[in-house]
């Protein structure tokens, strides 16, 4: 009987032993198997990658000049090497959309884009009243003619995140919608005359929808950062100038 009693006794001071070290470094017992390199992914917030400065270049795609006669199809046709967009991404909203991790989250944000398309150096765009016409300039053989469109863009995007084990680092793959309102839109000519830079500036909205969604997909590993989006409505009103859907794709420049 006294043998039973002292193996009872010493069973509990087992248990009671195993349950202060639990309650004093949860952490190790827990969590030990999402630890790498004594730092815990789960432990930190969900945080998404939009803000920060991103640069890319710029086309159409999908043209459809057929309201226009055919010496007028491709007028507005960008170069795309050197046709940009800078994305000045400001704010940014985190939201985690789970309970114990921390790897997938909404993200909504606000941010500001330009867009510079550089059209046939002879070539730019004026608003008549029924729709947009392309128009020819010739002040001298060197003359640059562009487009450029700034926006307003509020995402709602969706992030995943997938913790690198050896690197401590996180691969991320986002997706969603872009909502962007249309700021500012001219047209801009250089040229020469008489041995002076001289630039003829045309501000006008061109027929161009004030509201317009694009599709995104971003993503990255450590400091490299990558994006695409692509507008899901027309660049102009409907029957207003030809059918074109501008995309985007790029790199971030800074990330914060």
């Amino acid at each position: 009987m006294l043998l039973t009693v002292q193996t009872q006794a010493q069973q509990k001071d087992s248990i009671a032993n195993n349950y202060s070290t639990s309650v004093k470094n949860p952490n190790i017992i827990i969590l030990q198997d999402h630890k790498i390199d004594g730092f815990n992914y789960w432990q930190k917030k969900f945080t998404g990658h939009w803000s920060g400065i991103y640069m890319g270049f710029n086309g159409f795609a999908h043209p459809d000049y057929s309201n226009y006669p055919e010496e007028d199809h491709g007028f507005i046709d960008a170069e795309l090497l050197r046709s940009n967009s800078t994305n000045i991404n400001i704010l940014q909203a985190s939201i985690g959309l789970q309970h114990n991790r921390n790897t997938i989250g909404l993200i909504l944000g606000v941010g500001m884009e330009i867009q510079t398309y550089y059209l046939n150096q002879n070539t730019s765009i004026e608003k008549q009243f029924n729709r947009v016409e392309p128009i020819k300039l010739f002040f001298d053989d060197n003359q640059k003619s562009k487009l450029s469109i700034t926006y307003l863009s509020l995402p709602l995007l969706v992030e995943f995140q997938i913790p690198v084990k050896q690197s401590g680092k996180l691969f991320y793959f986002t997706t969603g919608l872009i909502a962007k309102l249309r700021l500012n839109t001219h047209t801009k000519i250089k040229y020469r005359q008489d041995n002076q830079k001289l630039k003829l500036k045309t501000p006008d909205d061109f027929h161009m929808n004030d509201f317009t969604y694009a599709g995104t997909i971003r993503m990255g590993y450590g400091g490299i950062n990558l994006f695409a989006t692509y507008d899901l409505y027309p660049l102009f009103v409907d029957k207003k100038g030809p059918v074109i859907y501008p995309f985007s794709v790029g790199m971030a420049l800074i990330s914060f």
